[in-house]
């Protein structure tokens, strides 16, 4: 072919200034590069190509590679198409007329590109994934989507489809994708390139390639695994030492304590007030006599008045702006923020946090704010260490869990867990804890989050928990959160990991100064006499559990798989397991179906087959639909016959 020029196992096609470049990525992977105006642009961001051996064929018009069971065919009008055994799963779709047109750039002044490249729908097709949204889907077929980060919604740019391939978006732009019924869009600003992967295979073996290509996450600490304490928030040292000492009077297992914002003495000063925090390192002490680690809230913003403002500035540490003030006006008045892809910015904060946290006996980090949260959200405006903010700032969290991940295996020689609000393609593998932000305190928020914790998890990242409660919105002392409470522990304990938080509105105080702002106790005997002994036995059935969760960690640190999977991740044959966004399987042996309305004590479960044991009469049930009932004190979860799990409930 003319435009076609193979090396080794590289092809590329190159017509007037746009430039193809086609290599095999991984097992049954393939990766696509598109460069407008001729010049190639070397950068794999966070993916982490694979070895692999391509079988190359040429045609009269065409050429194929091929990859283990994927097939990606090349026409000498640019179409890219890849199929399964003669099975197309993805074909791009012309723009223009004449069936050409099929990837568009407009240049813009600063030398980028705005750029997307265009599908053909296939009919039938489910889609999952692209980290958490507030949207309420699970089939994300249909959805148009921003690519980027904002408080409550992460983007992870990668997709499974029923067809039975994986769609890994290799661009950290800002961007869109329109997974339509006309067509299947993908669109960035700003760009120097289009890079995607295709991985063909079920969902476990596009799971273990997707591992292989961004990062095996670790495996999460016997600590972490526990029931964790939190809200918003402890004001006082005394003030969360008294909840840790209750629990432990109580004889109710505490794995971790989290310290909330606010505890610091400027912005960007990375330290305990001494006025309300007076030696850190006695409390620290005391929480890890009782088993209980300490989690403390860090911001990536910095107030001019912080003593360490002045030196991030002059050394270049704070995210540049257009304008050339250095300032991003945060929720919280006008603030600088660290850039956490300059090596140098991680070096400096970490030392801050290292000084003034760790050696104080602090355990863990929780990475608020990691989009970074910015008004007006505006990332064209952003100048980072790595580039333009519209070009690369969908990696910032990446970096920032980086930071935490590298500090701590220095120091202390052991996988860290960090607490994360947004997350990007590997974040995984530095231990990053994603949680879904700033949630409302409603049912229809719960069934929400049980959705798009499913989307998370085919992501490759397999540590993400929810504010149990939901963040804002509750009143404690009302029956339907009290309800809500309830059902949403019931969730936690069949999540990654189970966290208690929430900012709870105070009854018949005035707002105060935000230095002291807090809400109402958020503790498990602060929402009623009735619901205390139910989650008291939910934290001590998650206690049972926690030798079967560990060895489900350990399984996704090895393969890849997800703790929390969707049902069609064991059976991607049957069809009805593509659309059950309301149950899940927690491992590979509970299926659990979660309550997330209501009044509702009915649920209606599918069991894709024969012998699941109801844990509450440990009878079996046949495969198909049932309704199990469940009072507010009861769940509905079923297990493999034969499973060792059965005898924790």
């Amino acid at each position: 072919m003319e435009h076609i020029q193979i090396e080794q196992n590289e092809v590329r096609f190159t017509r007037g200034e746009d430039v193809v470049r086609i290599t095999p990525c991984g097992a049954n992977a393939i990766r696509f590069e598109a460069f407008p105006g001729g010049k190639i642009f070397d950068e794999n961001y966070t993916l982490i190509p694979q070895n692999a051996d391509a079988v190359i064929g040429e045609g009269e018009r065409s050429v194929t590679v091929t990859v283990g069971t994927l097939c990606a065919k090349l026409e000498d009008n640019g179409k890219a198409t890849f199929s399964v055994g003669g099975r197309t799963i993805l074909e791009e779709k012309p723009e223009l007329a004449f069936r050409s047109g099929f990837r568009h750039y407009e240049k813009n002044a600063r030398g980028s590109y705005a750029a997307r490249v265009t599908f053909q729908p296939n009919e039938g097709e489910h889609l999952y994934g692209l980290g958490h949204d507030e949207n309420g889907r699970f089939d994300l077929k249909g959805c148009s989507l921003d690519l980027r980060h904002v408080n409550a919604r992460c983007t992870v740019p990668f997709v499974y489809s029923s067809l039975g391939y994986g769609f890994l978006w290799n661009n950290p732009a800002v961007g869109s994708v329109e997974l339509s019924c006309n067509r299947t869009r993908w669109s960035v600003g700003a760009t120097k390139k289009i890079d995607y992967v295709v991985i063909a295979g079920t969902p476990k073996e596009v799971a273990g390639t997707l591992a292989d290509l961004t990062g095996h996450a670790p495996v999460m600490p016997h600590w972490a695994t526990g029931f964790w304490q939190s809200r918003l928030r402890y004001e006082t040292q005394e003030d969360l030492l008294k909840v840790a000492r209750r629990y432990k009077k109580e004889g109710i297992p505490l794995s971790a304590i989290v310290c909330d914002y606010f505890h610091w003495t400027e912005q960007g000063d990375y330290k305990f007030d001494p006025a309300y925090w007076p030696d850190p390192r006695a409390m620290a002490d005391e929480l890890h006599a009782m088993g209980v680690k300490l989690i403390v809230s860090v911001w990536p913003t910095v107030n001019e008045n912080s003593e360490n403002y002045r030196t991030m500035l002059e050394n270049g540490l704070l995210i540049g702006t257009e304008d050339g003030t250095g300032k991003v006006f945060d929720f919280y008045g006008p603030q600088a923020e660290i850039d956490a892809t300059n090596p140098a910015t991680r070096s400096f904060v970490f030392s801050k946090l290292k000084q003034n946290y760790l050696d104080n006996g602090v355990d863990a980090l929780w990475f608020d704010e990691a989009e970074p949260e910015i008004h007006p959200e505006n990332f064209g405006a952003l100048r980072l260490h790595l580039g333009r903010g519209d070009e690369v700032g969908l990696l910032y969290p990446y970096y920032y869990v980086k930071m935490a991940y590298d500090g701590l295996t220095s120091i202390r020689g052991e996988v860290p867990v960090t607490l994360t609000r947004a997350a990007w393609l590997g974040s995984q593998k530095y231990g990053a804890l994603v949680w879904s932000g700033d949630i409302p305190s409603d049912f229809e928020s719960l069934a929400a989050q049980v959705r798009t914790g499913l989307n998370m998890a085919m992501c490759g990242i397999p540590w993400w928990n929810t504010d149990i409660g939901g963040f804002w919105g509750g009143d404690t002392t009302g029956d339907e959160f009290r309800e809500l409470i309830v059902r949403w522990f019931q969730y936690g304990v069949f999540s990654p990991v189970m966290r208690l938080h929430g900012s709870r509105p105070r009854h018949g105080e005035k707002k105060r100064d935000v230095k002291e702002a807090t809400g109402d106790p958020n503790e498990i005997w602060s929402f009623g006499e009735r619901n205390f002994p139910i989650l008291r036995d939910l934290i001590f059935l998650r206690e049972r559990l926690r030798p079967y969760i560990e060895k489900q960690m350990r399984i996704a640190s090895e393969k890849g798989w997800p703790v929390m999977r969707p049902m069609f991740f064991e059976d991607p044959e049957d069809e009805v397991c593509y659309t059950l966004g309301g149950q899940y399987l927690f491992g590979g042996d509970i299926l659990f179906a979660p309550i997330v309305n209501r009044g509702q004590t009915i649920k209606r479960v599918y069991l894709p087959r024969d012998g699941w044991i109801l844990t509450k009469d440990g009878k079996p049930y046949p495969a198909g639909w049932h309704e199990i009932p469940a009072a507010i004190d009861e769940f509905v979860a079923f297990v493999r016959p034969g499973a060792d799990v059965l005898g924790c409930f």
